[in-house]
This record gives structure tokens, C-alpha cells and sequence, in this order.
């Protein structure tokens, strides 16, 4: 990486790279385009792979950390524990599995047959399976299909996707320094689940002991309305929230898994049958804010910042990621719908909408590659990927709903 002759202080960097992102995001909202490729294009233009005006220095990817945390809590708070359970019953399990295992699978073909580490090739599976859910809301809200049958399905298996692919993270994680052979791996993979289930279980815990006190009626929300009624400080209800996601990261890391696997699961312990709805809103709202306003932009231009197109010397590689995620997860969802009992067009429908990764993917391919687990190459085809499924899937989908109900239903 070249370094350019001079460096700017660091909160010139910050103001740049905050005004670039934001009016480039701003740019993307206005063409009915998520803001976040706005801000990672924002990060590339200004980084080392165009302009070289800004790096990704220790105070930039502290911020991101703290953008990423905030971008997973925000996840966490579009869920709660009772629709997890509610994409295992039935058939919905079994469009869960295909939409989930099937291009897991494919990338890591993709990886191993392109000679790549175990490692490395297993994070291209996880980031090929993922679905980002808060991009697949934005996409059916935008569309005004939120509340259809399709829309619902295909949240569903989001969420699915976004839990299994947080925990797998967790125990690719903690096996990373490991000397990656078989034996090994394997030895440190049980020691990591056996710690996953621990974490499972208190998470089991939290969730019947919230459900004991949900049977008692408003009492925790009341309860929680004398507290902060009691506390002289501002924001109380924000910085019990916080306190309460700390814990569970906390724990998570003490496990020796990602804090963000603890963050996303407090925050989807939260709920509006437990807080009350204006509470929640109230801390969605400014959780919100410093987010979108501050941390998250940071976090995506940082991406662009360490993007570097001149990385990528194997085309071959970056054709078969992309080819291989969009067939993996189309076809993943259609056979998981049609399996299920879904009329061949919903089906199609389905597995379309399951394609954005967004968000969700390009954090965990961001987590592997500053603890080395991927290479520069290896995550700038990551991002690629990551912007072209999520620019692409609000048009093929929007297609996909038109045709299915132009005609019969499973035609």
C-alpha cells in the first residue's frame, strides 16, 4: 500500500470521510438504493484504491468496532427470541435449511477448488449463506410487501440465517489460532460449541425467566418506569439498555466468542411486551440515530477504505463467488419452497428475496479479515459480492412479485 506524503490529523480524516459518506449515502436513499454502498463507494474513493487520501488508522477502526456493535444491536431489536421459534415450526424449518445449507456449501466448494485454507474458505461459505435482515425489511417495506405471505416467509428464514450464521461465527472464531489441522480443529471446534451451548443455555434462562415475568403482566415495564423516574441522569432507559447488552457481551467474550454474538442476542431478548412499546421505540430511536448518523457511515466508508481493487488478481475467483451466490441462495430458497408445499413462482419469489446480504455480510467478513482469517483479495471479492447481491435483489424482486401474481399461483 502506498502510503501518500503527507497524513491529515485524524479528525480531518473523520470530518471527511463523515461528509463524503453521508452525501453519498444521501445520493443512494434518493435512488431508492440502500445509503450503506454509498458510504463503502464514499470509502473507496477516498482510500487507498482511488484518491490514497485517507487510511483506515487504530482511531477510524475503533470507531467502526463501535459501529458494528451499534449495526448488530439495531439487528437484534427486529427480532425477538419468539420469532425464531416461529421459523422452526413447521414447514418454514425446512425452507430455513435449504436457503441456509445449500450456499454454505457452494462457497466453500468455491473455496476449496480454488486451493483456498480451510479457514478462509469457510468464511466464504458463511458470508455466502448469510441474509441480511435489515436489508430484506428495507427492500419489502420500499416495495409494500412487508406484511405479505412471501414477505413474512422470507423474514422468517432471515432471521434463521442471520442466528446460525452469528453463532457459527462464534466458533470459527474461537478456533482461529489453532494450527489448522484436522485433529486440532476438530478438538477446538467441540471446546467451542460445548461453550456456545453454555452461552445457549443462560440465553435459554434469561428467555423463560422473561416470560415468568411476562405472565405477571406490566410489572417489569412498570418497574423499569420508577427507575428511571428515580435517576437524576439523562438518557437512563438508553444506558440501562446498554448495560444489559454489555453483559451479554461480555459474556460472550469471557467465552472466548465475538461480543457482537452477545450484543445481537440481548438485544433480541428486548421486546415490547417486556419494556412497553413506547420504551423500545424510545431506545430503537436513539440507538438509531447515533448509528445512522455517525457510527454506522464511519464503519461503512472504513470498508471502502480497505477495499483495494488491485488485490483482486483472480478473476476466475471473483466470477465464481458471485455466480455461485446468487445461484446458491435463489435456488436454496426455491427448493426449500417448493419442498415445503410452495407453488413454483412463490417459491422463485422466496429465494430471490433471501439474496441482499447487506449489512450482516460485510460484518462478518469485516470481523475475519482484521483477525486475519481472510486476506485482502479474498474480502474485497467479499464486499463485491456483498454491494452487487443487495443493489440487485429490490429489482429482481420486484420482478419475481409481479410475475407470480400475474399468474396462478405455483405456476
Amino acid at each position: 500500500m502506498v502510503q501518500p506524503h503527507f497524513e491529515l490529523p485524524f479528525f480531518t480524516n473523520l470530518l471527511i470521510l463523515l461528509v463524503t459518506a453521508r452525501i453519498f449515502g444521501e445520493v443512494f436513499e434518493r435512488f431508492k438504493q440502500p445509503a450503506m454502498i454509498g458510504e463503502i463507494i464514499a470509502g473507496i474513493l477516498l482510500g487507498p484504491s482511488l484518491f490514497n487520501l485517507i487510511h483506515r488508522t487504530e482511531e477510524i477502526k475503533v470507531i467502526s468496532e463501535l459501529g458494528i456493535f451499534l449495526l448488530v444491536i439495531i439487528a437484534g431489536l427486529e427480532i425477538n427470541i419468539d420469532d425464531i421459534l416461529r421459523s422452526l415450526k413447521g414447514r418454514n424449518i425446512i425452507i430455513s435449511i435449504m436457503a441456509f445449507f445449500l450456499p454454505i456449501f457452494g462457497g466453500i466448494a468455491v473455496g476449496h477448488f480454488f486451493g483456498m485454507d480451510l479457514m478462509t474458505t469457510v468464511f466464504i461459505g458463511l458470508c455466502v449463506a448469510i441474509t441480511a435482515l435489515p436489508v430484506s425489511i428495507r427492500i419489502l417495506m420500499d416495495l409494500g410487501r412487508i406484511n405479505s405471505e412471501v414477505g413474512q416467509k422470507i423474514i422468517s428464514v432471515a432471521i434463521f440465517d442471520d442466528v446460525l450464521a452469528l453463532s457459527i461465527l462464534g466458533v470459527l472464531l474461537n478456533i482461529k489460532d489453532t494450527d489448522r489441522s484436522v485433529t486440532e480443529v476438530l478438538r477446538a471446534g467441540s471446546i467451542s460449541l460445548f461453550k456456545l451451548m453454555i452461552f445457549i443455555l443462560l440465553l435459554t434462562l434469561a428467555y423463560l425467566f422473561i416470560r415468568r415475568i411476562l405472565r405477571r403482566g406490566d410489572y417489569l415495564k412498570e418497574s423499569l418506569d420508577k427507575l428511571v423516574s428515580v435517576i437524576r441522569g439523562k438518557e437512563p432507559l438508553f444506558a440501562l439498555f446498554f448495560a444489559f447488552v454489555l453483559l451479554f457481551s461480555t459474556v460472550t467474550e469471557n467465552l472466548g466468542l465475538h461480543f457482537i454474538v452477545g450484543a445481537f442476542f440481548a438485544a433480541m431478548l428486548i421486546s415490547d411486551s417486556l419494556i412497553g412499546r413506547e420504551n423500545l421505540q424510545a431506545i430503537e430511536t436513539t440507538t438509531s440515530k447515533m448509528a445512522m448518523g455517525f457510527l454506522a457511515p464511519i464503519f461503512f466508508a472504513g470498508i471502502g477504505l480497505e477495499f483495494n481493487i488491485s488485490s483482486i488478481g483472480n478473476i476466475g475467483l471473483l466470477i465464481a463467488v458471485i455466480v455461485v451466490s446468487y445461484l446458491s441462495k435463489i435456488v436454496g430458497g426455491y427448493l426449500g419452497g417448493t419442498m415445503a408445499g410452495l407453488g413454483g413462482r412463490v417459491s422463485l419469489t422466496l429465494g430471490i428475496g433471501l439474496n441482499a446480504r447487506g449489512i450482516m455480510e460485510l460484518v462478518i467478513a469485516n470481523i475475519a479479515y482484521k483477525n486475519g482469517l481472510i486476506g485482502t483479495e479474498v474480502f474485497s471479492i467479499l464486499v463485491i459480492m456483498g454491494v452487487l447481491t443487495t443493489l440487485t435483489t429490490p429489482l429482481l424482486l420486484k420482478r419475481a412479485f409481479h410475475r407470480m401474481e400475474a399468474g396462478p399461483q405455483g405456476a
